[in-house]
């Protein structure tokens, strides 16, 4: 059954949920719709796997680890290329049934810009740029660490494509409300907050690393509290813009998902909760829309940014 006051607009999408399914947790879109009781009524949008120009294999294994209360993966952006999604996944999606996200990863500006055009060309409803990857022209700084250098990627993509552009933060950064307002201002809709933290994980009996790429992306429920703080700094840059974001980093609860919708965030990001609970969307939904009843609000927009200090 689906709720209409969780119904909204985002980046001009019609979302008939503010629940979006991240990047590398549902492939390419058809993962979950083999799980009996998925549907895709619970789901606003999909974010697609993260997309390179050309195949890449990814990393050594190990690539996945659990943590206490978190999950280190360092999967290596393992695709296979971007015209590949263009002309042979995303024909085979169901585009009447939700909205998909395609996810533009890339180690040089040129490459971002290349294939966001391509995607320009497919029926992806918006385009989610992953600009935690290293810049391999510049020594192999991160290109989301740096206000400046996400901003040139920002703008680059955005001189290539008229699909919304949603940046997708890294936390791993100085300061997350400068790197948004440069962002804004190279032309980017919205934004996804936050990316993983980075961590490693050690076997003592062997004294190596236990993820094969040393480092990985850290996510779930331990990382929950930095992610409310960034998006909630991430807001006050971006409410007098009008620039959503999708709020995500640990959510498992229908509390969570409250929490990062009071710190102001329109959407939320399930990724590694979906491991936990493969059905959480419908929860989530549930949860939110009888929290909107309780307190006699009207619609969900109502609780975004409310947070009273």
């Amino acid at each position: 059954m689906l709720h209409p006051k969780l119904a909204s607009y985002f980046c001009g999408m019609r979302l008939q949920t503010p629940v979006v399914l991240l990047s590398g947790c549902v492939g390419f879109g058809e993962e979950y719709t083999r799980v009996d009781g998925f549907s895709h009524q619970d789901i606003g949008a999909v974010c697609l796997k993260g997309t390179t120009l050309e195949a890449r294999p990814g990393n050594p294994t190990h690539r996945i680890y659990e943590t206490p209360s978190g999950m280190l993966n360092a999967i290596g952006l393992q695709n296979p290329g971007a015209n590949k999604v263009v002309n042979d996944i995303l024909p085979s999606l169901d585009f009447d049934q939700t909205r998909f996200i395609a996810n533009v990863s890339g180690s040089t500006i040129e490459e971002y810009a290349e294939v966001t055009r391509l995607f320009d060309q497919s029926p992806v409803d918006a385009i989610e740029i992953n600009i935690s990857c290293p810049n391999v022209k510049e020594g192999g700084v991160t290109f989301g660490n740096d206000p400046e250098m996400s901003a040139r990627v920002v703008e680059a993509c955005r001189s290539v494509t008229k699909k919304p552009i949603i940046t997708k933060l890294s936390p791993n950064q100085t300061n997350i409300a400068d790197n948004a307002k440069r962002c804004i201002e190279a032309g980017s809709d919205a934004f996804s907050v936050i990316n993983t933290l980075m961590g490693m994980a050690i076997d003592t009996k062997t004294r190596t690393p236990i993820i094969g790429n040393v480092q990985g992306g850290l996510s779930g429920p331990a990382i929950k509290p930095i992610a409310l703080l960034k998006v909630h700094q991430v807001y006050q840059v971006c409410k007098s813009h009008n620039i959503p974001i999708i709020g995500q980093g640990g959510i498992t609860t229908v509390n969570d998902a409250l929490e990062f919708i009071i710190a102001g965030a329109s959407a939320i990001g399930l990724g590694t909760g979906l491991f936990y609970d493969p059905l959480l969307s419908k929860k989530i939904n549930d949860g939110i829309a009888d929290y909107l009843d309780t307190h006699q609000l009207n619609h969900l927009s109502e609780l975004v940014g409310s947070l009273d200090f």
